[in-house]
């Protein structure tokens, strides 16, 4: 049987996001708490457990980019044009946070002001991914495959929400790695942080489901018409038990069970979403294979991810393993004495 190189590199590009949503998701989430934290030597530590992978967590982001680029090149110069001012407020957000980090404990008079500069990045780059997938998941208006929608085409009321409702995700994973990495009066704060977003969260997954059908048939055809509602059933059903796991650890303050459970939801609502768009590169516009690049070229760059890929993977392990367990007093910014 003869394999289907696009379907490859759809594969690889959906284990890339999803390793940014969770990795990248959960620092951009600490950065999203920090307005509602009021302890200095608290938010020193928010800072130390993230401060030896943040930077490592947006390869995941650089790589799903190139893939894009590279391997399907029709769909990134289709969609780019609908989503300038989203993914430039995105790119901007990143530059705030990434300064703040540098500049909070360097410059202790201004401390107040990188905080808000920390979080307001943090803030910004989380809902601005978010309006990109509310407007990736409502589709575009394409003539000839030609944009044809104006620079403001993403300002809608279903965008803004699922801006919302990712920040309000970033949240609760940022939460959920705060319980695992921190100890004292920190984690019982990191739990009901957790708790508030995790509510957040499950009214925002209920009300995009409900929603999203309105915005596209298809997907409503997809998801509410026999026999298929019956074969996906269990998405929702297995959702619905990880958040039960998450509020049951937070209850119960186990150290990682509700990280696991946010991101088994997260997961889950990510393959509730391929359903929704399968196999569609640009929604109801352009397939994946309409929009891939040479077989030539999938095959070349193919060679290149089978090396690069299992690199990225080790050090982020390694990363990983070697900062693991709670932060400590010496660990990350904030603390030179």
């Amino acid at each position: 049987m003869e394999l289907d190189l696009v379907v490859i590199w759809a594969g690889i590009l959906v284990i890339g996001v999803i390793m940014y949503v969770v990795l990248d998701g959960f620092d951009l989430g600490v950065g999203i708490l920090f307005p509602f934290q009021n302890s200095r030597g608290n938010r020193d530590h928010m800072m130390g457990s993230i401060a030896p992978v943040w930077d490592g967590n947006e390869t995941w982001l650089v790589m799903g980019g190139v893939i894009i680029l590279a391997i399907f090149p029709r769909a990134y110069s289709m969609i780019l044009p609908a989503v300038y001012l989203p993914i430039f407020a995105m790119l901007l957000g990143f530059i705030l946070r990434g300064v703040a980090f540098e500049f909070r404990h360097r410059s202790p008079g201004a401390e107040h002001i990188w905080r808000k500069v920390f979080a307001g990045g943090s803030i910004l780059a989380a809902f601005s991914q978010g309006i990109v997938l509310g407007h990736f998941i409502g589709g575009f208006n394409f003539e000839q495959s030609l944009f044809e929608g104006g620079p403001w085409s993403w300002v809608h009321p279903f965008n803004f929400f699922t801006g919302l409702a990712l920040v309000a995700g970033y949240g609760l994973l940022g939460g959920c790695w705060l319980v695992m990495k921190t100890t004292g009066d920190l984690r019982a704060w990191s739990r009901k942080m957790a708790m508030c977003f995790g509510a957040l969260v499950m009214i925002a997954m209920a009300i995009v489901s409900i929603w999203t059908p309105l915005v596209d048939p298809e997907i409503d055809r997809r998801w509410f018409t026999m026999p298929d509602m019956l074969w996906l059933m269990p998405v929702p059903v297995l959702a619905g038990l990880a958040f039960l796991g998450l509020w049951v650890g937070l209850y119960r303050d186990r150290t990682h069970q509700p990280f696991l459970c946010a991101v088994a939801a997260f997961l889950l609502g990510f393959v509730g979403l391929a359903i929704s768009l399968w196999p569609y590169a640009v929604p109801r516009v352009m397939t994946i294979w309409d929009a891939a690049s040479s077989p030539a070229s999938q095959q070349f760059l193919l060679w290149g991810a089978l090396v690069a890929i299992p690199m990225i993977l080790a050090y982020t392990g390694y990363t990983y393993w070697v900062f693991r367990g709670p932060v400590s007093d010496k660990d990350g910014y904030g603390h030179d004495g």
